[in-house]
């Protein structure tokens, strides 16, 4: 911006307004929320992403807005088990918003396991936390339901990257 202006804190920020897919960003991986956004345009799936600038004090406004305005939440975080995913789950279902009839949730964290040194970007592609990890996510949960303009073959790929990623 033009000028600076203080962050509030505990306020996160929506970047991108979309109707069925939120994706709820927590630390460096913004970009690539906003990459796999576009790619997810492309294939007709209309997209939010937020920032959530801040883990404690979570705001619980934007968390149950993203919960209660899409039918999937995608959180995302160089976190691991336990952390920024597992706090929004945690107050979700405290508040009942788990209950919804099809609505879900899923939580994307750097995975369990030993990550040879390599670039940064090829390390977050292992790890699943690149753009091209979100959309699988995404249509890991989905499937074909949400993109009938893809091919068999299109499908099949996003749906192996996903499994090796488990």
């Amino acid at each position: 911006p033009a000028e600076g202006k203080p962050l509030e804190i505990g306020k996160g920020r929506i970047l991108r307004e979309g109707t069925t897919v939120a994706i709820l960003s927590f630390g460096a991986r913004l970009a690539e929320a906003l990459q796999a956004s576009d790619q997810l345009a492309g294939f007709g799936l209309s997209t939010t992403v937020a920032d959530a600038r801040f883990a404690k004090p979570l705001d619980t406004d934007l968390a149950l807005r993203l919960a209660r305005e899409h039918e999937l939440l995608v959180t995302v975080e160089e976190g691991a088990i336990g952390g920024f995913g597992a706090h929004v789950m945690q107050f979700l279902a405290e508040v009942g918003a788990l209950d919804r009839t099809n609505f879900k949730v899923r939580s994307m964290i750097l995975p369990d396991v030993f990550i040879d040194h390599d670039s940064p970007p090829a390390m977050y592609a292992k790890a699943g936390l690149d753009a091209n990890g979100i959309v699988a996510k995404v249509f890991d949960v989905f499937g074909a339901r949400h993109a009938p303009e893809l091919q068999p073959s299109e499908i099949a790929v996003l749906e192996d990257r996903a499994r090796r990623r488990r």
